[in-house]
């Protein structure tokens, strides 16, 4: 018994608020190396660790001309670490506001049209045309809004089917909408460098995932290979879902139901050119998609 007290008097005190340090460095780190899993910034940590490894050997084992440059270099390799994490302390921060905000009144207007973006995927998947409609949701798109032809009208089955015809000027590119309005069209996004994405998805693909790795818009894609229709969220991707499907995800991910409208059928019987696939691949540079 007396040696179980003398156990227990060397265990060290814990209080509550070193318990809460711990938990929250914790969590710290499990949600820095989620963020980083399975991109290019993975080797580069490694490569950091190798580093970090080294200056800790040089100064234990006395190594005084490796200690010194690697002291004297120290300084300048933080200010590269930013330089070359930049994606993902923006990605980190990003999330880390979207979590922090409470209101979700961009969702709220977003909602309101969304099924007129249903309408016109469905058309686009039954003609095989090339279509990419990004959604703005908390985070604002001005710097790739832009970069294309400001529009400013009210959102529309109409006004999409239109936009996005093969013989359309603006077909070439990713319309943006804001709540209710198509904010700009024939735009240009960032398209995505994560290596673990198929080598069959196309530039219109890889630009609908960038843009949502950047930031939390929702981006909806249509091949014009073979009219699948997908959905990217948050840098993932999900491939060849049904239109029903879609309105299912974007009422949720929107938060706003919209009663379902009747589909438009084939439209097989309409001029060549509303059928005809585009020739371009989606605008964000002129390589044809595969």
């Amino acid at each position: 018994m007396g040696q179980m007290t003398q156990l227990i008097g060397r265990w060290p005190q814990v209080s509550v608020i070193s318990v809460i340090d711990i938990l929250l460095v914790a969590v710290l780190i499990y949600e820095f190396l989620g963020l980083i899993r399975g991109t290019r910034a993975a080797p580069m940590l490694v490569g950091v660790g190798a580093l970090a490894l080294t200056f800790y050997v040089a100064h234990v084992t006395d190594l005084r001309t490796l200690d010194w440059l690697v002291s004297t270099l120290l300084p300048y390799g933080i200010f590269a670490l930013i330089v070359v994490f930049q994606a993902e302390i923006r990605q980190a921060l990003a999330r880390l506001g979207r979590r922090l905000a409470f209101s979700r009144t961009g969702q709220s207007s977003s909602g309101d049209s969304y099924d007129d973006i249903v309408l016109a995927a469905n058309l686009f998947s039954q003609n095989q045309t090339g279509a990419l409609v990004v959604i703005e949701r908390e985070i604002g798109l001005r710097t790739y809004i832009e970069s294309g032809v400001p529009l400013d009208a009210q959102l529309s089955y109409d006004l999409l089917a239109t936009l996005f015809r093969p013989s359309a000027p603006l077909h070439d590119g990713a319309v943006i909408i804001q709540g209710n309005r198509i904010a700009a069209a024939a735009c240009f996004l960032p398209l995505s460098m994560n290596p673990l994405l198929s080598t069959q998805m196309g530039t219109r693909h890889r630009a609908g995932i960038g843009i949502t790795e950047e930031t939390d818009a929702i981006s909806v894609i249509v091949s014009e290979e073979t009219g699948s229709i997908s959905l990217a969220v948050a840098g993932a991707i999900e491939r060849d879902i049904t239109v029903e499907t879609l309105r299912e995800r974007l009422s949720e991910l929107l938060r706003r139901y919209v009663p379902q409208s009747t589909l438009p059928t084939d439209m097989g019987d309409h001029e060549e050119d509303d059928v005809r696939p585009p020739k371009l691949g989606d605008g964000i540079s002129p390589e044809v998609e595969r």
